[in-house]
Formats: C-alpha cells, structure tokens, sequence
C-alpha cells in the first residue's frame, strides 16, 4: 500500500521545481472564484469587452474550474517575467514618432508555447515523484481568469490600470497555470492593493481607457484595438494611437512599481528581426510573404496582414510628414483591402492637413473606398 502524500512537503518541491524550470514564482490557488465572477460579469454587462465574444462563451467554466477540467481540486499558478530591454530604451521607441511601436511582449517568441511548454514539464516532474495524476496545463488559451487566480495564489496584487503587480518585480511577466486534482495547500491571497494614492496609468493612458481605478474599458484600450478590434479603428481614437501599432505599454512604464522590474532571463522572450527599433515605413513596405516569415512563432502573427497595414497605416498618419511617409502610403491606396484603404486615406487625409495649401494648387487625389465611405481627399 501506497504512503499517503505529504501535499504540505510536494508544495515546496513543486515551487523549487518551477523555479528551476527559469519560472519566477510559482503559488497555489483555491477553485473558489466567486469574487472574481461577480467583477467579471459586471465588465461583460457594461459592454467593456467590445468585439471580444470569446469572453462571454463557455458558461461557468470560466468561474468553476472543475466544469472546465473535472476532478480540478487546485491550481498552480506560474509567474514568468518578460521585460526585455531597459525601460529607458522603451521610452525611446515610443516616443521617436517614425519608429513603430511594438508591445514588448510580443517581440519574441509567442509566450503561449513557451509558457506551456514548461508548464507540462513542470508537470511531468511532479508525475516522475508521485506518480500519475489528473492535471491540464494553460496559457491564455482557454476560459481562465488567469489574473485572479494568480492573486490568489499570492504571486501578486491588482494595480489600478488591472493589471497584476509583483511586489519585486512590477507587471512585466506572463501568467501560466496547471489544472490538477491535487489537494495542495492554498497560498494567501493578496487581497489589499497597494498602488495608494497613485494614479498615473490612468493619467498617461493615450486613449482614457482606464475610466476608473481598477476599471478598464477595452473598447477605448489600444491594445485591444490594435490586436482584437477587427474593423475600422475609431476615427477619434486614431490620433491617440500615435505609433503604436501592436499593443501599448504606457500604463506599465509609468508605474512605480515597475522601477523594480529586472530584465527577463528568457532568451525566447528577447526581440527579433530588430522589431524593437524598426521604422513604420520600412514594415509598411512588407509583402505579406515577408509578414508572415518574420512573424512566424511570434504572437504577432494572430494579427494577420490585413490588420498589420491598418494599424501601420494609422501609426504613418500620425508621424510627421515626409516624402517617404506620403509616398509609402500612396502605394497602398489601391490595396484590395477596404479595411486598409480607408486607413490608408485617413492617413493620406492627415498629412494633407498639416502641410496645408502652400502653393494654391490642390490635387484631388481619388480614393477606392467602400461604398458608403466613398469620397476623394484632397493632396
């Protein structure tokens, strides 16, 4: 007959596992969401998700953990850092207006692989000591309330802009988790915040997306409308945009917590194909052959190249004007997209105001655009 499991002593194995494994931290959480759910569903019925179904699909799943895997008992909750330049650096790239601007998680590889894959093998080493047992491994790719659960677990607390803040290394990191039907003893959760009287990601967000301590509109978030939004992106919000053209990290930058950030360790998280400096018109000038070999393995690629020229488009509309610039997006105006053409003639229409009529002559310049947006603009 089998020893029974000292779960107190496989907890602290586990943890020293996980950390072995290159994960920061790794905790345990409780199956009890009911918190959680309650501030969830209160955003779904504001209409705070805007275009992202997904999160209202699944029924409880999202909240019961044991509909989603049955058997589910506990979680581990992994914690992985993925700053990968200094933050002076990305100050840098944000604010010289003819380089494109890339979040930084997304200048590596796709976090999804790499943070699941060493999620199973923390899970299979825990299955070389006792033997198999029932787990399911995610990455931000399945109905998870990842960022309560890993408060819970203790791997930190919620700042003001939502998102997750160690206490020793901000919010730059990534969040994994192992469903399991092991019954490991819950860490404390953090339940206080500790942001204070601090309120400088709400005043620094470009778009006024954080409309209130600990709330997040997406609809207006520039990350959700550079990467989820799938039409037209909002003309008021286009010049807020600036030269973000996947994701934003205004938020993270200003937070005093993140002066404690360190660099991550992960060499799959640092950028390649010197996306972390590149200029808008040189990526604008991607065929999408070359988009989709330069994104390959990267979160990027979700995007598409439909979307990869809008969101250029709208980031060449608000650089300075230049020749390049008018010449690179007059290119585009009879892409077959009506999607990019629009965005193509907004940014055309921008330039076209700022260098004004100096000479009297006006050319009028005709746009293909969908049919109840036709209409030419004048350069």
């Amino acid at each position: 007959m089998n020893a029974p499991l000292n779960l107190v002593a496989l907890k602290q194995q586990i943890q020293t596992l996980g950390q072995k494994l290159g994960f920061d931290a790794v905790g345990i959480a409780s199956i009890d969401l009911t918190q959680a759910s309650e501030h969830f569903k209160r955003f779904l019925a504001q209409g705070f998700h805007g275009q992202m179904n997904y999160l209202a699909k699944h029924g409880e799943k999202r909240f019961r953990p044991e509909l989603l895997l049955p058997g589910t008992v506990s979680i581990l909750c992994a914690r992985l850092s993925y700053l990968p330049q200094p933050q002076n650096e990305i100050h840098n790239a944000l604010s010289d207006p003819t380089r494109a601007y890339i979040a930084r998680y997304a200048l590596g590889r796709d976090y999804h692989k790499v943070i699941k894959k060493r999620l199973l093998a923390l899970a299979r080493q825990i299955e070389a000591r006792i033997g198999p047992f029932g787990y399911r491994v995610f990455c931000d790719s399945a109905p998870v309330l990842e960022k309560p659960l890993a408060q819970q677990a203790g791997l930190g607390f919620y700042g003001k802009h939502t998102n997750l803040i160690a206490f020793k290394q901000g919010s730059w990191f990534f969040l994994g988790e192992i469903y399991t039907d092991l019954p490991l003893p819950p860490d404390l959760p953090v339940r206080k915040s500790y942001c204070g009287h601090c309120r400088a990601c709400m005043d620094i967000c470009p778009t006024g997306a954080i409309i209130a301590p600990y709330q997040l509109d997406a609809r207006r978030c520039i990350s959700y409308l550079t990467i989820e939004h799938h039409g037209p992106i909002p003309q008021d919000l286009r010049p807020k945009i600036g030269n973000r053209i996947f994701g934003c990290d205004d938020c993270q930058l200003v937070c005093p917590w993140n002066r404690k950030a360190h660099l991550t360790q992960e060499l799959d998280f640092l950028p390649r194909h010197g996306l972390e400096r590149a200029n808008l018109v040189k990526l604008f000038s991607w065929s999408e052959e070359e988009f989709l070999a330069k994104a390959e393995g990267s979160a990027i690629r979700r995007l598409g190249y439909e979307r990869w020229l809008r969101n250029l488009a709208v980031g060449l509309g608000n650089a300075p004007t230049s020749p390049q610039i008018v010449s690179a997006l007059k290119a585009r105006l009879d892409y077959p997209s009506p999607l990019v053409r629009e965005h193509v003639a907004w940014a055309l229409e921008q330039h076209a105001r700022r260098q004004g009529d100096a000479s009297g002559r006006r050319t009028r310049l005709q746009v293909k655009l969908p049919a109840d947006q036709l209409g030419d603009i004048a350069f």
